[in-house]
């Protein structure tokens, strides 16, 4: 496994929030090894410029226990793990039962990253690929999303924008156009076909591949709008990290290093170029071939830090009750000396 190299110029974490805007995209399947596999060969442009212009690590983890999408994508919105007292509690991988929320199956509210953000003013948005998702737009609506406590109600709707599209060109050229029309401050994308195609012909097969290549090209324009939108550029930091990865046509094995080994990239407003690990020495621990549990200090960086970094960016703290960077310390470029 290659990881990110180290440049010259450091950028030091000295401002109070890094964006004014965040865009997450979780490619759905994205194991580092295939992915690094097509990096070197030229056939991911994107994804090496992300390699060689982010804050980042071919080496994260999913969760510990289970490493399916839905209870992950949970884990990345909430910054929970899923099981255990203090985990979101969300196991099932398909479409969630009529009227049964994220809350309803925990048996108390469950706070997340669209609650944080849309309480204190800011536009929150969804994309997704698969049906399933439609969980978090139940579980945030205007029914079961929480009262707005904060100096202004901004009301219990948490989330402002959810879109549905099976295609990810589709759904990308939706998200540009919003972004462009109305954007919003947090805004998550979900790709799904690189996960359709390993389950289907194998991962690392050809159709895997072409898969990735084209969802290439589908962050490739999530990144062009950033860099030219005039109100998004210079102001907006791009989260791009993984659900799992996958071994042969499936990826339920939670201890396979093909399936909890992910990427992290953190690129753009705030972020610096360098290996989140040499960044955060001593907060977090690059496990190289290992599987970490919860517990283990320090811990390794993982996909449901996502959540909390990203309010983190934008200036707001932590998600109620979360536990993966619940002391919003991970850093995305060098510490300021002495500091």
């Amino acid at each position: 496994m290659k990881h990110i190299l180290l440049f010259a110029g450091w950028i030091f974490c000295a401002l109070a929030h890094g964006a004014d805007f965040v865009v997450a995209v979780s490619v759905d399947g994205l194991g580092s090894g295939y992915m690094q596999t097509l990096v070197d060969a030229g056939k991911l442009p994107h994804f090496k410029q992300l390699e060689l212009q982010s804050a980042g690590t071919t080496n994260a983890r999913n969760d510990y226990d289970i490493t399916v999408t839905l209870p992950n994508h949970t884990s990345m919105l909430t910054s929970r793990p899923i099981k255990g007292s203090a985990g979101h509690g969300w196991t099932s991988n398909t479409d969630p039962a009529k009227g049964v929320t994220i809350h309803s199956n925990k048996g108390a509210y469950i706070a997340s990253v669209f609650d944080v953000a849309h309480d204190h003013g800011k536009r929150t948005g969804l994309w997704a690929t698969k049906t399933k998702f439609s969980l978090f737009q139940l579980s945030y609506d205007a029914e079961h999303g929480a009262p707005d406590t904060t100096a202004t109600d901004h009301g219990r709707n948490k989330l402002d924008v959810f879109k549905y599209n099976k295609a990810s060109r589709a759904l990308t050229a939706d998200f540009v156009r919003a972004m462009n029309e109305q954007p919003c401050q947090f805004a998550f994308v979900h790709f799904v076909e690189a996960d359709s195609a390993g389950h289907g012909s194998g991962w690392g097969s050809e159709a895997f591949n072409a898969a990735l290549i084209e969802l290439d090209g589908c962050l490739g324009q999530i990144m062009d709008l950033i860099s030219t939108n005039p109100a998004l550029k210079g102001r907006t930091a791009l989260i791009v990290t993984a659900d799992h990865g996958g071994k042969d046509k499936n990826h339920a094995q939670a201890d396979a290093p093909a399936i909890y080994t992910i990427p992290f990239f953190v690129w753009g407003a705030g972020a610096a170029y360098g290996d989140l690990y040499a960044f955060n020495s001593g907060a977090r621990r690059d496990p190289a071939g290992t599987h970490p549990a919860y517990g283990e200090a320090p811990p390794p960086i993982r996909n449901g830090e996502v959540g909390n970094l990203a309010l983190h960016l934008l200036g707001l703290g932590p998600i109620p009750g979360s536990k993966l960077d619940a002391q919003q310390d991970l850093k995305i470029c060098r510490p300021v000396p002495g500091g």
